[in-house]
């Protein structure tokens, strides 16, 4: 399917919860016109300039919560809240089921008042977390992983109902593979970086006829930045 040249005069208009056992999810993703997310090295600041920035903090002030897992905040200690736009700063869930997060993360700062969330599992035996911090716990599988249309429906049983799926990009690749992602907003800026770290690793498929076809919306940010606002709830193939 063609991407479509119409832009809807709000992107956001599709952030619409419309089942009842899980949120509404859309996942975001800023790469590189040659589909990296990273360096050889992990350097990952910034791909994206102040346009796709921008657009990241409207996605956080239009969800209930924005969610990541362990492996962004040790990477890149994210505050997650809402600072390039007017809106209102979403909960702050982090994936952690084997109990690595430090007390000391961003996220975990409550002078905002927003809630702050920790998924962890039944074995999990991490540092003690700042005061407010709501601890649930989840159970795991033989890898030690969270079965993630079981965490969507925990994700929606203790209140959201619209949520921004941040990073990292193997677990964006983990959630549409399992079903679970409406919406992907894939933000590509005009830089060239060769080698590193790719994007989305989906499970591999063998012929092009397999392959997932959605409905697009091509948005211009600006500064050579482009925004594919991607439909995956209909997960159509051509």
């Amino acid at each position: 399917m063609s991407p479509s040249t119409r832009q809807p005069a709000d992107p956001f208009v599709f952030f619409r919860p419309n089942l009842p056992d899980r949120p509404f999810i859309v996942a975001q993703l800023g790469q590189s016109l040659d589909g990296r997310i990273a360096t050889v090295t992990g350097d990952s600041k910034y791909i994206g300039s102040r346009p796709s920035l921008a657009h990241l903090h409207a996605i956080r002030a239009h969800v209930d919560a924005v969610v990541v897992g362990i492996g962004t905040v040790l990477a890149d200690d994210p505050k997650l809240n809402v600072r390039l736009c007017a809106g209102p700063n979403p909960a702050r869930v982090v994936i952690d089921a084997k109990g690595r997060l430090p007390a000391t993360a961003q996220c975990l700062d409550g002078a905002d008042g927003a809630r702050r969330v920790v998924l962890r599992g039944p074995e999990a035996k991490g540092e003690a977390l700042p005061a407010g911090v709501e601890v649930h716990v989840l159970p795991v599988n033989t890898a030690g992983r969270f079965d993630l249309p079981e965490l969507a429906r925990a994700l929606r049983n203790v209140g959201f109902e619209r949520v921004l799926l941040e990073g990292g990009a193997s677990m964006i690749s983990q959630a549409i593979d399992a079903g679970i992602v409406d919406r992907l907003h894939l933000m590509v800026s005009p830089v060239l970086i060769g080698s590193g770290q790719p994007g989305l690793e989906l499970r591999p498929v063998q012929l092009l006829a397999e392959a997932m076809r959605p409905k697009v919306e091509v948005i211009v940010l600006g500064e050579g930045e482009v925004l594919f606002d991607c439909d995956l709830s209909r997960r159509e193939r051509d």
